[in-house]
């Protein structure tokens, strides 16, 4: 049986951004795709890590019990807390886009452009709708704009991300983890450090691909998830008790 897949999406979007990925993953096993505490059709509420681990853990429900969790960027974080959280109910973590520990430095560009784009009347929704598009896809550009960018949420995830110790938390998960960057992702600055904190790790570096690797290319991150999958597939056939845990 195909082992059902969870897609967290990153910072200000929605599950909605999934859109191609989902397309290219669906006709072989289940996708779901949340939207985070603060974002796409839960704009409005707090965004706090034990919420969003309660997200991903109602996703997993609704596909049985068990899947393969897939977080990009503060999705990736999100993805690391959920894994060392329900333990053996992730079938396998896939980090993208994720490998920097977040400390108030790394905040300040985010609270900056919180600032910026509020004095917008719209709240920078146009700025931020034109800025993607000039960087996605057109179908996950528009998907991207469908959810909603939810710039309001940053100070609530900027709060959340000082406390937060992905290292810690990514030695709690016994389970298999893929780390993949974008040779050029700006997040890769502790890669080595993060492949070092889980024995089961494994380090995929994607030449020529930026930050936004799921979503400006979706089909060659959605094979990636695909053999991913697979692996996690033939696994769950080879050691069934682990699934029924």
């Amino acid at each position: 049986m195909a082992i059902p897949v969870v897609l967290v999406h990153g910072i200000r979007l929605s599950g909605r951004c999934w859109v191609s990925v989902a397309s290219e993953l669906g006709a072989e096993r289940a996708v779901i795709t949340p939207d985070l505490p603060g974002h796409g059709a839960r704009r409005g509420e707090r965004f706090t890590v034990p919420a969003a681990i309660d997200t991903v853990r109602a996703a997993i429900d609704s596909a049985g019990g068990r899947a393969l969790v897939v977080g990009h960027s503060l999705g990736g974080h999100v993805a690391i807390a959920a894994a060392a959280e329900l333990g053996e109910r992730v079938a396998g973590l896939v980090v993208a886009g994720s490998t920097r520990i977040p400390n108030s430095v790394l905040t300040i560009p985010f609270r900056l452009a919180h600032l910026l784009l509020s004095t917008q009347r719209d709240g920078g929704e146009r700025l931020s709708r034109r800025l993607f598009d000039a960087a996605l896809p057109t179908q996950v550009a528009a998907a991207v704009a469908a959810g909603g960018i939810a710039t309001e949420v940053i100070p609530d995830i900027a709060r959340a991300a000082v406390a937060f110790d992905p290292l810690t938390e990514l030695r709690r998960y016994s389970g298999p983890v893929w780390l993949i960057n974008g040779s050029r992702d700006h997040f890769r600055g502790h890669e080595q450090r993060f492949v070092a904190a889980s024995p089961r790790a494994k380090l995929l570096v994607v030449p020529r691909a930026g930050h936004y690797l799921p979503l400006a290319e979706p089909q060659r991150f959605a094979r990636l998830v695909r053999d991913i999958a697979d692996v996690c597939d033939t696994a769950a056939e080879e050691h069934p008790s682990e699934g029924s845990r």
